[in-house]
């Protein structure tokens, strides 16, 4: 039995750094059971390694919990304390793959997701956005993930807060990374 050929346009390998500065960490949560409140992590860093292999790559990010921002500041410091994510015991939020699969034109990478020291498995629907040059020609992956998680299952209550939000977690990440030098 033969692995199919697996076809990337422009697809690169190599080891690639998240630029900050053009990727973005989102998520969004329901209030109220009413409406959705959208909010980012400003400060993460990562590494992807593409493999010749595509289903052999893999990705580790960090985010620092504390840099969480929804444009409202007693909201935010709240979800930064002990009832929500406990920054100031759990200051990062770690993602480590586990695995890539293909799923149609798409990709799936499993990893282990830890948020206020609590380390569970998920899994990102990916898109692969392409591979291109910058303005000074050095090599750029653009991708886009997706995932749900359940807050709960990494431990964040939310105190008595914590039945007015709900438990699912949307997650997205909009992600440009810059090949590293060789």
């Amino acid at each position: 039995m033969s692995t199919p050929t697996i076809n990337i346009p422009g697809y690169k390998t190599g080891t690639w750094a998240i630029d900050p500065i053009h990727s973005d960490v989102s998520f969004i949560v329901r209030h109220l059971g009413v409406s959705k409140v959208r909010g980012q992590f400003n400060t993460f860093s990562g590494e992807i390694v593409t493999a010749e292999n595509p289903l052999q790559s893999t990705v580790t990010a960090t985010i620092d919990a504390g840099s969480f921002h929804t444009r409202q500041e007693q909201r935010d410091n709240h979800v930064k304390s002990e009832d929500f994510l406990h920054v100031d015991d759990h200051p990062e939020i770690k993602f480590v793959s586990t695995g890539v699969r293909q799923d149609g034109e798409d990709f799936l990478v499993d990893g282990d997701l830890t948020i206020r020291g609590v380390t569970k498995p998920v899994t990102l629907e990916l898109e692969i956005n392409g591979f291109g040059q910058g303005p000074d020609g050095s090599p750029l992956l653009g991708i886009s993930a997706t995932t749900e998680i359940s807050r709960k299952d990494f431990g964040v209550h939310g105190g008595a807060a914590g039945a007015m939000v709900g438990d699912k977690i949307q997650i997205a990440l909009e992600v440009e990374a810059g090949l590293k030098s060789e």
